[in-house]
């Protein structure tokens, strides 16, 4: 897996995210001859740029929802621009009259863009699917569990060689106890990826925002019995300067190193690559 955008809410360019990066979510993961990517913020604009490069396509993308910081890079997708590429894109959390080929088309649409979906020529399909339901993606396994955040959002598993790697973001935790829902996705998964926008002391003033803490995650992984928790979704509150204390803090707090070798938890920056 590379990550092409770790950032949450709102992308920030400027020095002081040089390290981290700046770029709103975006996940590509290669296994089993397939390419499949997550999420479509801004860090999809230069994944696309690497893409194009190697055309015919054909790709995958999976949503865990339509926030704008988590489309906002769609539009700037080279390879939607190629008519020798295939490209499907699901969703789980929408509810009808809302579609996600209707979600995309608004945002093409005048005053927002100046050209409409008829710009894109690749091929393209919109796969709907109700959140919870196991989707078919060749010889990988991939289960779907739904999150906590409005307008709802989906958690992803892939399985495939005996390694597993779960995608959780945007969620918010209950202070009073762990989500089932994530917990059993997760279960003994090699990596799981999850939503740390906050610390706990922020937490009380953003409750409801749909989001969860760093030490959350930490609190998930133990109770999953999760190899390796990657830190994600930073605020743009949160340079560099306070990510390295991040890193710090959660290294205390799950030191050591996963059966794969992997370190038990990882802070997430623009280009990390993590082979389970």
């Amino acid at each position: 897996m590379r990550f092409w955008g770790v950032r949450g809410s709102i992308s920030c360019p400027g020095a002081e995210y040089a390290r981290y990066g700046g770029n709103t979510s975006c996940l590509e993961v290669t296994a089993g001859g397939r390419r499949l990517i997550f999420d479509a913020g801004t860090g999809i604009r230069p994944l696309g740029l690497e893409l194009a490069r190697h055309a015919p396509l054909d790709i995958d993308i999976y949503f865990t929802h339509t926030h704008l910081d988590h489309i906002a890079g769609l539009t700037f997708f080279a390879p939607l621009f190629d008519e020798r590429n295939s490209v499907r894109m699901w969703a789980g959390h929408l509810k009808p009259p809302n579609t996600l080929k209707a979600v995309v088309k608004s945002l093409m649409k005048a005053p927002l863009y100046p050209v409409s979906l008829e710009a894109f020529r690749a091929s393209i399909k919109f796969m709907e699917f109700k959140v919870g339901q196991s989707l078919a993606c060749g010889d990988l396994t991939m289960r779907t569990a739904p999150l906590n955040h409005p307008n709802g959002a989906t958690g992803y598993r892939i399985d495939h060689g005996g390694k597993s790697i779960c995608y959780i973001t945007d969620t918010e935790h209950r202070v009073d106890r762990r989500d089932v829902a994530i917990i059993d996705l997760c279960r003994k998964a090699d990596v799981m990826i999850y939503d740390s926008s906050y610390t706990d002391e922020e937490y009380a003033r953003y409750r409801g925002w749909g989001h969860s803490t760093w030490q959350e995650g930490v609190r998930v992984a133990d109770a999953a019995d999760v190899g390796t928790l990657v830190i994600f979704h930073h605020d743009p509150s949160h340079d560099d300067a306070f990510m390295d204390g991040v890193a710090r803090d959660a290294a205390r707090r799950r030191p050591g190193s996963a059966s794969s070798g992997l370190p038990r938890v990882i802070v997430a920056h623009e280009g990390l690559i993590i082979a389970p």
